[in-house]
């Protein structure tokens, strides 16, 4: 007998593009759901955070609707989470976009700021430098992906003691090297569109689906 599809809950805060990270996951093998229901927030094996836009606009939103407080609950309960573009920019402690500072999620210390590179936006596929032990880019790690931003977090800063295990930092470089992706204990994030990204993106999303805790 085949076990049920995943429950994972898309949350629905009002950020855009959230109809085709939807469809990736499904097609990543999760019974995807878009969603701002708390329980189903909590219950889901998985959440994923979209997000696109202005980092001020992104976390003004998430407040507006308690997202931050549905995802500071799942992780403190060591749930995982899914962040996406802005998404994985607003789980540090702030964004500087064009003189404003806007206050993060602070769940990993550190700011996003303006990448130092001649052309912005970041915009089409580039290559990653996956992080060891990756779970996300496991077997895609010289896949590209696509992007579409011109902010980053480009420092990592977090340290972590046994016997918590070391998180896995995947960088790219544009201009200058910033993080990719961050797998962080129940915490995962990439820069980069894997609803965008192909057949890689699928492969990456599948990863993370199966890394899920099963359901008793």
């Amino acid at each position: 007998m085949t076990a049920p599809a995943p429950i994972v809950a898309v949350l629905d805060y009002g950020s855009g593009n959230v109809h085709s990270a939807v469809k990736a996951l499904a097609a990543a093998g999760a019974d995807a759901r878009l969603t701002a229901d708390r329980g189903l927030i909590q219950d889901a094996a998985g959440l994923v955070v979209p997000g696109v836009g202005a980092f001020s606009a992104v976390m003004a939103a998430l407040r507006a609707g308690h997202g931050d407080e549905l995802i500071g609950r799942r992780l403190a309960g060591g749930r995982p989470v899914l962040g996406i573009c802005v998404g994985m920019q607003i789980l540090f402690e702030h964004g500087v976009e064009r003189g404003v500072d806007t206050e993060g999620m602070g769940e990993w210390p550190g700011a996003v700021t303006e990448l130092d590179a001649p052309v912005l936006p970041h915009m089409g596929w580039n290559t990653v430098r996956a992080g060891e032990g990756s779970v996300l880019l496991r077997g895609i790690e010289d896949e590209r992906f696509y992007f579409v931003h011109s902010f980053g977090a480009q420092h990592w800063t977090l340290e972590t003691m046994r016997p918590f295990a070391a998180p896995a930092l995947t960088w790219c470089d544009y201009g200058t090297p910033f993080l990719a992706a961050v797998e962080n204990g129940p915490l995962s994030a990439t820069q980069f569109h894997p609803e965008k990204s192909g057949a890689a993106g699928i492969r990456l999303l599948a990863n993370w689906i199966e890394s899920l805790p099963q359901s008793e």
